[in-house]
């Protein structure tokens, strides 16, 4: 423990040398000078914790030094003691008047000057202790009303993103009056007020079955919580239950911090699983215990974490079948079915398909800055010709496209780079309409994807991240209906 240091200012030798025979013993460690003008330079340079100050000193009296120490920043809070001959009552007024903490008049007994100097220091240092507290509990109040300015900030931009996202992602992005239509804007507002539900959101790829999760989201009392998307299919295996559930530090090898999964990040608001019907057995049945539970247990964690999430899954997969073979439960399709909505292909609902198109121009138009070209009658009717294999998101690519390629004047048929249906028959050797590729499609609908998907790989010469943009669908898809040898 570090010695307290006093520093003695006494004209008298004789008063020095008692002082400091008095007080080295209690284990202090004595400065002395013999004038105030030393004084105040010693103070200013060793900053002691105490100072015993006589008053009759030549040049700088006491009162002249103590009034100087306490206007000086660097001593204001060192602690004087008086000690002198001068006992008459104005000079004792005058020295507290200076801002002196005590007074002691000679001849003193060593007792009395042990106390007093103990007492002050034990003061002095409570009085440093306090004003470091309240400095620091200061700080805090500053902090937390900081975080909490910044939190109510932060609220007030997430509440503005919700409803951004809302109007982005609400029943304004659903283009078209068809009876399908009309239909999926019925579920979604019948399920406004059922923000617990899950639903499965059935149909092919690319005909807007994210869309529709997210309506149900920001079309609900959720609205203003996360919204977390997830490709079951993207997902790498050694990581899905970190992934989903979270880890704790040292749950294994890289895990160097907490980690929040998927469900916890969702706290609140809506998990959505596109392509559910490919989730690893081992995974659906951890999330089918979440579900049932409400709780989480990261990897490595012995305690598990309650978690409020609605969760909405997609599948463009036959699930009954997937049921059938053992590739999918049972009991976790019915707790993620509680309600079915089903998107339709844009083929069966080909009165959308002009109001889709001129609202993809509009949309893309506006992100470029230009004005919304229209579509010739020539471009319309290819586009109403055209079979849409991959839906919806195909129609969007390829308004895109024409926007570009038409710099935006009015598109036309040669704007138009729609996927070629058109093969090579093995029977007449010729080429087929779109029409005839179709009606010789495969009806199973596994094989006739994995048909497509070989056919794309035959014109992108096996590069399956061009045909994975060519059919608008994950590479993994690809990967998992390439033919042997690929």
């Amino acid at each position: 423990m570090t010695r307290a240091r006093i520093l003695i200012a006494d004209d008298t030798s004789a008063s020095l040398s008692l002082l400091s025979h008095v007080l080295e013993p209690e284990g202090y460690e004595i400065l002395a000078v013999s004038s105030g003008k030393d004084a105040l330079k010693l103070a200013e340079r060793a900053k002691p914790d105490l100072i015993l100050l006589d008053v009759m000193m030549p040049g700088h009296d006491g009162f002249h030094v103590c009034r100087t120490l306490k206007t000086e920043e660097i001593t204001r809070d060192i602690p004087v003691i008086f000690i002198t001959s001068r006992n008459e009552t104005a000079s004792v007024l005058n020295g507290f008047r200076m801002g002196a903490v005590d007074y002691i008049v000679k001849p003193f007994q060593p007792e009395e000057v042990v106390t007093r100097v103990a007492t002050h220091l034990k003061i002095s240092r409570l009085t440093r202790e306090l004003q470091q507290r309240n400095q620091e509990l200061e700080a805090e109040v500053k902090r937390r009303q900081e975080a909490e300015t910044s939190r109510d900030k932060a609220k007030q931009r997430l509440s503005t993103l919700a409803s951004r996202e809302a109007e982005r992602w609400g029943l304004a992005g659903f283009v078209g009056s068809s009876a399908h239509m009309k239909r999926i804007l019925a579920d979604i507002e019948r399920l406004r007020q059922f923000a617990k539900t899950s639903v499965l959101i059935t149909g092919e790829s690319g005909t807007g079955k994210e869309l529709v999760a997210r309506a149900l989201h920001f079309h609900s009392p959720r609205a203003e919580a996360p919204f977390i998307p997830v490709n079951c299919v993207a997902v790498p295996a050694d990581l899905l239950e970190s992934l989903f559930f979270g880890h704790v530090k040292g749950a294994f090898t890289g895990a160097t911090a907490d980690r929040k999964g998927y469900f916890e990040l969702a706290d609140g608001g809506t998990l959505f699983l596109d392509e559910i019907g490919d989730m690893p057995a081992a995974l659906q049945a951890k999330l089918l215990r979440v579900l049932e539970d409400g709780e989480v247990t990261p990897v490595g964690a012995t305690k598990s974490h309650r978690v409020d999430v609605r969760v909405l899954s997609a599948t463009n997969a036959d699930l009954s079948a997937k049921i059938m073979t053992g590739d999918f439960r049972q009991d976790l399709y019915y707790r993620l079915a509680r309600y079915t909505v089903e998107t339709a292909p844009l083929r069966e609902r080909a009165e959308d398909l002009p109001p889709l198109a001129e609202y993809f121009l509009k949309v893309f138009a506006a992100e470029m800055g230009m004005p919304a070209p229209s579509l010739d009658d020539s471009a319309l009717n290819m586009l109403t010709q055209h079979p849409f294999p991959g839906n919806v998101r195909e129609l969007k690519n390829a308004m895109e496209r024409a926007l570009i390629l038409s710099g935006g004047k009015t598109v036309k048929r040669e704007h138009l780079q729609l996927f070629d249906m058109a093969v090579q028959s093995p029977a007449s050797g010729g080429k087929q309409t779109q029409r005839e590729a179709l009606d010789n499609m495969p009806m199973n609908l596994e094989a006739a994807e994995h048909t497509l998907i070989q056919r794309a790989l035959e014109q992108t010469g096996g590069n399956v991240t061009e045909a994975a943009r060519l059919l608008n669908v994950n590479r993994s898809r690809i990967y998992r209906r390439m033919p042997a040898g690929k």
